[in-house]
């Protein structure tokens, strides 16, 4: 039988337990509907195109980045991003930058 791995630490010890898979490692459990849930995040740029992982967007407006003197110029591209709940949906590294979350609502993608 192949299992799905844990969605929590990605073990691939993972055992069922009646209607619920079981991670032996981080005691986490789940149905097989709560698999299908954490994997159908949705999240839409400015234009309301969907987004997701590894896409390629570009920042629709100047951003003040915090904790910097610094500003994101509008234009600037945005490679391989990766989608994660929260407000800020999209984490990403930006040349010059380096690792930062953005706000899906001031990008476009490409």
């Amino acid at each position: 039988m192949n299992l799905p791995n844990c969605p929590k630490c990605n073990s691939e010890y993972t055992y069922l337990d009646g209607d619920l898979y079981v991670c032996p490692e981080c005691a986490y459990e789940w149905s097989e509907e709560d698999a299908v849930e954490e994997t159908s995040l949705v999240v839409k740029d400015f234009n309301g195109n969907l987004l997701q992982d590894g896409d390629t967007v570009s920042v629709i407006k100047d951003l003040k980045v915090k904790g910097s003197s610094s500003t994101l110029k509008i234009g600037t591209k945005v490679k391989n991003i990766r989608l994660v709940e929260g407000d800020h949906n999209i984490d990403c590294k930006i040349d010059g930058f380096g690792a930062m979350k953005l706000k899906s609502e001031f990008v476009k993608k490409i």
